[in-house]
């Protein structure tokens, strides 16, 4: 796990970063810090009202027909994840197996672990009776043994144009999902924040029937 320290809990840290949406995060991202920051949108929640949230715990895999060793080193990985992590697998452009299911989920939760970020997924029935929150591309029968297998963990991955490293924050919801760098996690928070209160002025200016320039002039924006 990252080293990071906050001047708040990560416990509370999660608190508040639940109380925001995805928009607000990746704006703060990209006018106050120049940075690209949302994860693919071929992702999605496997409810609409889904939302993780916590420190990435960075897994990468890829197709592959070798089994041995494979079982352990699965294992090996859940009894090494922490609370409030979020698992972050860089599957290499899969789309066959599932690399998650009913027992890896249930071993997640046991850990504290807040959530998964994953190319494939099976069980999809248990995982949602479990209310674990899960991001995927797709859903499918076909387990990962003798077709993938899991490489390495905590070290820095790649998932489409991000980059993402132990320890940095992942913030999902209904419109995507956002890797904040750890360093950074707790001003962006604040700033994020901002925003909301801001835009409650707006809807304000907006519901009064102000006119959308005048908003404008007022600060507002559309």
């Amino acid at each position: 796990m990252s080293q990071h320290t906050y001047p708040i809990s990560i416990a509370e840290m999660r608190e508040r970063y639940l109380k925001l949406y995805s928009g607000a995060v990746n704006d703060v991202l990209r006018f106050d810090y120049k940075m690209h920051a949302a994860l693919p949108s071929s992702y999605a929640p496997l409810k609409p009202e889904m939302k993780i949230c916590g420190q990435a715990f960075t897994i990468k895999g890829a197709p592959d027909i070798t089994t041995d060793g494979e079982f352990e080193a699965r294992a090996k990985m859940l009894e090494d994840l922490h609370a409030d992590s979020v698992v972050m697998w860089d599957c290499t452009g899969d789309t066959v197996t599932a690399q998650w299911g009913e027992v890896m989920t249930m071993a997640a939760l046991r850990a504290g672990c807040r959530g998964a970020f994953i190319n494939g997924i099976r069980d999809t029935e248990a995982i949602l009776a479990l209310g674990f929150p899960v991001f995927h591309q797709y859903r499918t029968n076909v387990g990962m043994l003798g077709r993938f297998r899991m490489y390495y963990y905590q070290k820095p991955i790649r998932i489409g144009e991000i980059v993402i490293n132990p320890g940095d924050w992942i913030f999902g919801d209904i419109d995507g999902a956002i890797r904040v760098p750890g360093e950074i996690a707790y001003d962006v928070l604040v700033k994020a924040e901002g925003i909301l209160e801001k835009e409650e002025g707006i809807r304000d200016m907006v519901n009064s029937g102000m006119k959308p320039t005048k908003v404008v002039e007022n600060g507002g924006y559309f």
